[in-house]
């Protein structure tokens, strides 16, 4: 183990200057009992490592991508470096602060919920010393955490049994409680070693290494749940634009948890970023790797809905994880039910009402087989 490699001298020094405070920054920066171990990322924009703080494991995330930023069939790249740690300036009351935090809310979210209550949960966060203030420090990470969609989701969904909570923060590096899988399948790889294996043959292995079906049902039964979370709560609807295994762990009783969530964004903020952006075809109108809308080839322009719901690609990546090994009693009947789930639109007349038959009568059939099993 090793202590930080993110930029934590630059936090340390914002944090004893008084610029940032955080309860994770007496361990980064004072006590130095927050420690970074394997690293589970390759970029420099977006670096996540497993780590212990305090004894406790966890995951932390530093130097995170500043805002949702659309570059349409590319990944998500940064946008220019924005100054960091410069709002709220000093002299801003509370009641400002809020209604920065309400705006901003308003912008990603749209006039939906109750966005007042999330801004005081937003502010609870915030106070991480727990001593009933937000001081200049806090609100200062808080602003830049909150640029984050991953951060704002982790808050939104801090009660749900798929996110994983938030341990705290220090300026833009936070913690999130330790995943123990962080793959669908059981094996990973150096990256150097996974550049030169066929993503054919690859799949092939990570089909060898899958825990037995009953667990990996109650896996598969926890994504389920986490597209409900998402799906029309009460701050909206939240797509995700990058449904893959790499995205998604879970612990030693077999429960989902979401490893990264930087690429499930709200709707609305997504609509508004996207429609009349100019496309020749529809490969122009994808965010992430799989929110596609079509382009409009009478205009040349992107429309605003996206095609595939959330469901539809869950469905998609657990159909091979499930079909194989699959009990033969139910393999024909379940999978049914999934090509059924993938083939969803969001254009079709009552979607709603299917997503959720579609969702119910898969977790329904799922539950059913594994219910009476030691391994669930």
């Amino acid at each position: 183990l090793k202590r930080s490699t993110c930029p934590a001298s630059q936090s340390c020094d914002k944090y004893k200057t008084g610029v940032i405070d955080g309860p994770a920054c007496n361990s980064l920066c004072v006590t130095e009992t927050l420690y970074f171990g394997k690293c589970l990322s390759t970029k420099p924009n977006n670096q996540m490592y497993l780590g212990i703080w305090d004894n406790l494991p966890g995951v932390v995330k530093c130097q995170m991508e500043q805002a949702l930023h659309l570059d349409f069939g590319t990944e998500l790249e940064p946008r220019k470096e924005i100054v960091l740690f410069d709002k709220p300036t000093r002299g801003t009351t509370v009641q400002k602060f809020k209604e920065m935090v309400y705006s901003l809310f308003k912008a990603k979210l749209g006039d939906q919920g109750n966005l007042s209550e999330l801004v005081n949960l937003i502010l609870t966060v915030a106070d991480g010393d727990k001593d009933g203030q937000v001081s200049l420090g806090e609100a200062k990470s808080a602003w830049a955490l909150l640029q984050l969609n991953e951060f704002l989701l982790m808050v939104i969904l801090q009660d749900k049994e798929h996110t994983p909570k938030l341990m705290g923060f220090c300026g833009d590096l936070y913690v999130m409680e330790s995943v123990e899988y962080t793959s669908l399948y059981g094996i990973s790889l150096p990256w150097v070693i996974e550049l030169f294996i066929p993503s054919g043959f690859r799949r092939s292995m990570d089909q060898l290494f899958t825990p037995s079906w009953p667990r990996k049902a109650k896996i598969a039964i926890g994504l389920l749940e986490f597209v409900e979370d998402v799906f029309h709560g009460p701050y909206g609807n939240f797509l995700m634009c990058d449904t893959s295994a790499k995205n998604l762990g879970y612990n030693d009783k077999y429960d989902l948890k979401m490893v990264d969530m930087r690429k499930i964004v709200p709707e609305t903020n997504l609509k508004e970023l996207i429609k009349d952006r100019h496309c020749e075809s529809d490969l122009d109108c994808v965010y992430g790797t799989d929110c596609r809308t079509s382009c409009d080839q009478s205009t040349m322009k992107c429309t605003s809905e996206v095609i595939q719901p959330n469901l539809a690609k869950a469905c998609q990546l657990l159909k091979d994880y499930l079909l194989r090994g699959a009990p033969s009693e139910i393999r024909e009947e379940l999978e049914k039910q999934l090509y059924s789930c993938i083939a969803l639109k969001v254009t079709a007349n009552q979607m709603e009402m299917e997503h959720s038959l579609i969702l119910n009568n898969l977790k329904t059939l799922l539950w059913k087989k594994i219910s009476y099993t030691n391994d669930s």
